[in-house]
């Protein structure tokens, strides 16, 4: 090599170094760091702790006619820090939200901006654009490049046209390739004692952000593409059969939405972590007080299987007055009428068998909401006939299922829908739906959504064990409330288990359903059992009338990723307990030193019965009075639980 040559090689090896810049960002307890590198792409480094998560990891927007990060030049710099304490309007896991954070903003001559926040709890980075008029977005670049081979809960999908209810195969990233379809968010083990999610939340005209494997120890960002063709089949399915070259057309001045990486030192810390809120638009209803939380008797997953009643027992008046009696009985806000109570493909031709006006009235006169269930398509055709009338009924809510996917348009689809309903002052529940990505906090009125491998899977699967419902608080939540369905009373351990459409059982045993009504988020929560099968169970139904759908306080005891959870949340002053262990038996300590000091509660426990590991149903409840000083072992079956309520003396 001559000596021109290799003088001109330093040349450019100098020049890009002035080009490249580097910035820094720690959380304000100094524990997260993220270092940003600008030449020729972007990218950003995390660590935690000193210890590395994400090596180098390129980000980048390709528009139509540019890209946002390719040769970036950065004309501004502003950091902020913020430290408030928020109140949400429906209060999920607390009543007050403590928000802390450094920010650094970087504003780029291309016409854009990369925002990058700092938490204790986590990190998050989104763009930003400031162009005039209408962009086009093909694709968004997100090569996340982890720092070792870590182990992860892989939310395994086929493809695009899915909702979002995921079994999880325990793997590694290194043994994912790109055939790999994975949706969010992601949860994954370092192996040095710290734990991440990642998700997406403030998520708005534009598609949702799934995960593809990739050469080495990394996950990169994929997208599903605008729909070009679609075929309708049915009244609810809608299948994408041609794409666009393209992800998104949106307006050219706005922000996108966020990517988080929760991060947790234990694994209970992913409990309480509040940063899919957090960085979720503000709320846009002016008057937010009409919104009320509460529990639901549902009745499709029991198949209307009441019994000891003079009328026969189906989707008819007279069934769901024995459920609104039930529900008045009982103190539940709300019954819901699924599938059944229209002609599918019409919401205005209501059943022969229902008489919609007298249930109405009747639910009044006993101060019982209703919920109806509608399919996302029939809805959309009917949308302000549909909710006028809703409104006129006096109906509370509305349960939005089969959307099965989140594209740019399917994206925009839940924003119409929770905007029109909160007009009409009427609750969501969104089934068949991508995962939760802050719609909640901009509009509360969407209370849940699923999302998620629910009870009713109970129904036809051997895969909803008791391992599965422990993976999901530490996944699926972090993200937002699911829309889990407990409540089974028959119940069974995995030799006696089988799905049965019509009669169907939990795997696990009855304190393993109750304790999901304290450990499972949910501000609209199901009983999903029949009125009949809870009038036998004076004992359970004490418990389920009086827990909450939401609390002021939740604090984590001892938890540990797929294998055990034992929480407690309070609401005023009553605080419940709730433990849950996967098919393996284990012996939980209940300390119960968080209570105030001078205080005393009667404590209404429910227990895994001695022989809970034959008989899954099998549970013993007793009462006492306990302080802060109350120390005691709490023994779990093979997929067992445990539940408490305290209240004070």
């Amino acid at each position: 090599m001559t000596r021109n040559i290799i003088c001109l090689l330093i040349l450019i090896c100098f020049a890009g170094a002035i080009h490249a810049k580097e910035y820094e960002l720690q959380s304000p307890d100094k524990k997260t760091n993220i270092l940003i590198r600008t030449g020729e792409e972007i990218s950003f480094e995390l660590s935690y702790n000193k210890i590395p998560l994400l090596l180098p990891t390129k980000i980048a927007m390709v528009l139509e006619d540019l890209t946002l990060g390719e040769n970036p030049k950065v004309i501004n710099k502003t950091i902020q820090s913020v430290n408030r304490t928020i109140t949400p309007e429906v209060c999920e896991k607390t009543n007050r939200i403590e928000e802390n954070y450094n920010e650094l903003k970087l504003s780029f001559q291309k016409g854009f901006d990369l925002c990058f926040r700092a938490y204790n709890n986590g990190i998050a980075y989104r763009f930003e654009s400031r162009f005039a008029k209408e962009i086009t977005v093909k694709s968004e670049k997100g090569d996340f490049q982890f720092a070792n081979n870590h182990l992860l809960y892989w939310p395994k999908e086929k493809s695009f046209h899915s909702n979002n209810q995921v079994y999880y195969d325990f793997t590694s990233i290194g043994q994912l390739t790109s055939a790999d379809l994975g949706s969010l968010p992601v949860l994954m083990d370092s192996g040095k004692g710290v734990k991440m999610v990642i998700g997406e939340t403030d998520l708005e005209d534009y598609p949702g952000m799934w995960f593809n494997g990739a050469e080495g120890n990394a996950l990169t960002a994929t997208f599903p593409a605008y729909p070009n063709k679609t075929e309708q089949v049915g009244d609810r399915d809608v299948f994408v059969r041609d794409r666009m070259d393209y992800i998104a057309k949106t307006q050219g001045t706005r922000t996108f939405p966020w990517r988080y990486i929760a991060i947790a030192e234990n694994d209970g810390e992913l409990i309480t972590n509040q940063l899919s809120w957090l960085l979720a638009a503000p709320c846009e209803i002016e008057n937010p007080s009409w919104i009320r939380p509460g529990k639901v008797a549902w009745d499709w997953w029991n198949a209307n299987n009441v019994y000891g009643v003079d009328f026969r027992a189906g989707i008819n008046t007279e069934t769901y007055k024995y459920y609104i009696d039930f529900a008045a009985e009982y103190g539940l806000e709300y019954i819901i009428l699924d599938e059944g109570w229209y002609e599918l493909g019409d919401l205005m031709k209501i059943v022969p068998e229902m008489d919609m006006e007298e249930l109405t009235t009747y639910a009044k006169e006993k101060g019982v909401g209703l919920i109806l269930w509608v399919v996302w398509k029939t809805l959309d055709d009917q949308l302000e006939e549909a909710l006028d009338q809703f409104q006129k009924w006096d109906i509370k809510g509305i349960k939005v299922d089969f959307m099965d996917k989140d594209d740019q348009w399917m994206v925009n689809y839940y924003h119409k829908v929770a905007r029109e309903s909160a007009k009409r002052q009427i609750l969501v529940d969104f089934h068949g739906s991508y995962k939760p990505a802050g719609l909640r906090r901009k509009y509360p009125n969407v209370l849940t959504r699923e999302g998620v491998n629910g009870g009713e899977q109970y129904k036809w699967s051997l895969r909803q064990t008791p391992e599965h419902n422990l993976i999901t608080p530490f996944s699926r939540m972090v993200a937002g409330p699911m829309d889990y369905t407990p409540g089974a009373m028959n119940n069974a351990q995995k030799k006696n288990y089988k799905p049965i459409f019509d009669r169907p059982m939990s795997m696990g045993t009855r304190c393993h359903q109750l304790a999901m009504y304290v450990a499972y988020e949910s501000p609209l929560q199901m009983l999903c059992d029949n009125p009949s099968n809870y009038r036998k169970e004076e004992e359970c139904m004490k418990f389920l009338s009086a827990v909450p759908a939401v609390w002021d306080e939740t604090r984590v005891l001892d938890a540990k990723i797929a294998d055990y959870l034992l929480l407690a949340r309070r609401k005023g002053e009553d605080w419940y307990l709730g433990a849950m262990t996967d098919w393996d038996a284990r012996t939980l300590q209940i300390d119960l030193s968080f209570l105030p000091k001078g205080k005393k509660y009667k404590m209404t426990l429910y227990q895994d019965g001695v022989n809970a590991d034959r008989n899954a149903i099998d549970y013993k409840m007793k009462e006492i009075i306990v302080d802060r000083n109350y120390q005691a072992e709490c023994k779990l079956a093979p997929g067992g639980g445990m539940a408490a309520m305290l209240q004070p003396l």
